[in-house]
């Protein structure tokens, strides 16, 4: 149906104008491919990942701080419910400061790479790093085997999810303390007790931690935003309807500066608002940052990461979507400096923005766009990266309806830690 400026000064029943009518039809069919989102995508390298006790056990770990060196820190410490399961800091605090701002989990369910830089291939692989990282939990696997073993409430819900734990009472094939691999650093205490334990014992802990990521990640996947007063513009636009109540005027041409002059289409696109791919957008140096190569080291990561989809701890190595996305997988100098494209569905609600932290506000990171002027530590600015030619009007029109994209929070049960792991 074709709009023209009549139908659009029309006023409707509720007494305000028809934002839709904002719209011309190629401009429609534009965003009809916006929304809405499909269902939560299958991840067969996790049999758990829709188990309900699964979710149960892996929301009580996510806030479990047990599982630091320090008793201090948990997932939820750097993914907080009250700050859009981010932290709203530059840079991640676990029980040392870390080299990268934390990325919201909401609606990670979507992601076809995780981190940063893409080294890992899945949620429950990706809950394992921070782990064993000394400067965020700063623990080990076979720590995390013994909190499950240790605590009765936890042994019960892990073994009637996985089965029997390990018989880690008995210390001489399973050592107190700290155990896990770590190459680049052999004599480590840490890597020294865990290369003395029999192969089929650290093949055993490396089961367990497996289904402790796998079990989070159940948990994870329910963390999906409701749909937003964009998805409800949308609907309304490709039904033909009116859209009155859901978008603004100033909200609908932010949505048209977003299709049409700034681009953001290029890679903020589909129901997810992102390629899920990665970029080296040009950011430059900056003080609390360490040069990072990003997915140049990312790529090697996950193709070398034991838990990633194709490994012995994957619940469909052969998966067909498992094969399409490692098998071809390879490096070159464009992944240099290049980190994942965000979804926009969530940025609103988890700043600063990009991996490290690099702005504290939507208008900053627009306003960056506009002027492209930093020079970034590895490789280069990609080609395709032009200035915007925006007025401050259009940049204040395109924040608003960045803002408009989030949805309502998951269900209040899903945003705290459980009274137990059952």
């Amino acid at each position: 149906m074709l709009r023209d400026a009549v139908i659009a000064a029309l006023l409707v029943g509720c007494g305000g104008t028809d934002p839709v009518a904002l719209l011309d039809d190629a401009e429609i069919a534009q965003v009809a491919s916006m929304s809405p989102r499909p269902p939560v995508p299958d991840d067969p390298t996790n049999r758990v990942a829709d188990d309900p006790a699964a979710a149960r056990l892996g929301q009580f770990l996510f806030f479990d701080p047990r599982l630091s060196a320090n008793g201090d820190v948990s997932c939820a410490s750097c993914h907080d419910p009250g700050l859009g399961f981010a932290d709203g800091k530059a840079l991640a605090e676990g029980v040392g400061t870390t080299g990268r701002h934390a990325p919201t989990v909401l609606d990670s369910a979507w992601n076809r790479w995780f981190f940063w830089d893409g080294r890992a291939d899945s949620a429950w692989a990706q809950a394992l790093g921070p782990v064993e990282n000394p400067i965020e939990h700063g623990s080990s696997r076979l720590e995390v085997a013994r909190h499950l073993h240790d605590d009765g409430d936890l042994r019960s819900a892990y073994e009637a999810i996985f089965g029997d734990l390990p018989p880690l009472d008995d210390t001489s094939r399973f050592p107190e303390g700290a155990a896990r691999p770590d190459p680049a650093n052999p004599d480590a205490a840490h890597n020294v007790a865990w290369s003395a334990m029999a192969e089929a014992d650290r093949t055993a802990i490396d089961v367990v931690f497996a289904n402790f990521g796998k079990a989070i990640a159940a948990y994870e996947r329910r963390l999906v935003l409701g749909d937003s007063r964009f998805d409800a513009f949308v609907a309304a636009a490709v039904a033909g309807e009116d859209g009155a109540g859901t978008l603004t005027d100033e909200e609908v041409a932010g949505l048209r500066t977003f299709i049409g002059p700034a681009g953001c289409t290029d890679c903020h696109f589909g129901p997810s608002l992102t390629n899920g791919e990665f970029h080296n957008i040009g950011l430059g140096p900056r003080d609390w940052l360490t040069p990072d190569q990003g997915r140049w080291e990312g790529v090697d990561l996950v193709l070398t990461d034991p838990f990633n989809g194709q490994g012995a701890f994957s619940d469909a190595p052969d998966a067909p979507e498992v094969d399409e996305r490692l098998r071809w997988l390879g490096n070159s100098s464009n992944n240099l400096g290049a980190f994942k494209t965000p979804s926009l569905r969530t940025a609103a609600l988890s700043p600063p923005y990009f991996h490290g932290g690099h702005f504290d506000t939507l208008a900053e990171v627009v306003d960056y766009y506009v002027a492209l002027e930093e020079q970034p530590d590895y490789g280069h600015t990609e080609g395709t990266l032009t200035r915007l030619a925006l007025t401050d009007e259009a940049k204040a029109e395109l924040v608003a309806f960045l803002e408009a994209l989030p949805g309502d929070l998951p269900s209040d049960e899903l945003l705290e830690a459980p009274p137990d792991p059952f």
